[in-house]
C-alpha cells in the first residue's frame, strides 16, 4: 500500500509541475495589453498610437487645465479631466479612431487598432 501511495504522489507532483507553465501562459494571454497617452502642453502624446484589439488605453492629463477625450465617430467621450485625472477606454474592434479635446478642438490625435493575433 505504501508503494501505491508513493506512486500516486509522484504522478500528482509530475502533473502539477507540468501544469504550472501552461497556467502561466494562459493567464498572461488573458491579460489585456495596456497603453498610455499623455496630455501635456495642449497635445496628445503620442499623436498616433498603434495597438492590438483588446488593448486598454489610458489618457492622463498632465496639463494645468482641463481637457476631454472625444472620438470623432462618438465611440467614446470622457468628462472634463482635471490635472492628474485619467480616462480609460478598451479598444475591441480594429479600425482607425480619430479623437480630439472638445474644449480645445485643435488638439487632435489618432488610435489605430489592429486585429489581435492568436498565439500558437
Amino acid at each position: 500500500m505504501t508503494e501505491r501511495r508513493i506512486l500516486w504522489f509522484c504522478m500528482f507532483l509530475f502533473l502539477a509541475c507540468a501544469a504550472i507553465p501552461i497556467l502561466l501562459a494562459w493567464s498572461q494571454a488573458a491579460r489585456a495589453e495596456e497603453a498610455n497617452v499623455k496630455i501635456e502642453n495642449f497635445t496628445f502624446d503620442p499623436p498616433v498610437l498603434k495597438v492590438k484589439a483588446g488593448t486598454v488605453v489610458t489618457w492622463i492629463n498632465e496639463d494645468d487645465i482641463p481637457h476631454t477625450i472625444a472620438s470623432a465617430d462618438r465611440a467614446f467621450k470622457s468628462k472634463a479631466l482635471d490635472t492628474g485625472d485619467r480616462y480609460t477606454f478598451t479598444f475591441t474592434a480594429p479600425g482607425s479612431y480619430e479623437y480630439f479635446c472638445s474644449l480645445h478642438p485643435h488638439m487632435t490625435a489618432k488610435i489605430i487598432v489592429e486585429g489581435a493575433t492568436s498565439q500558437r
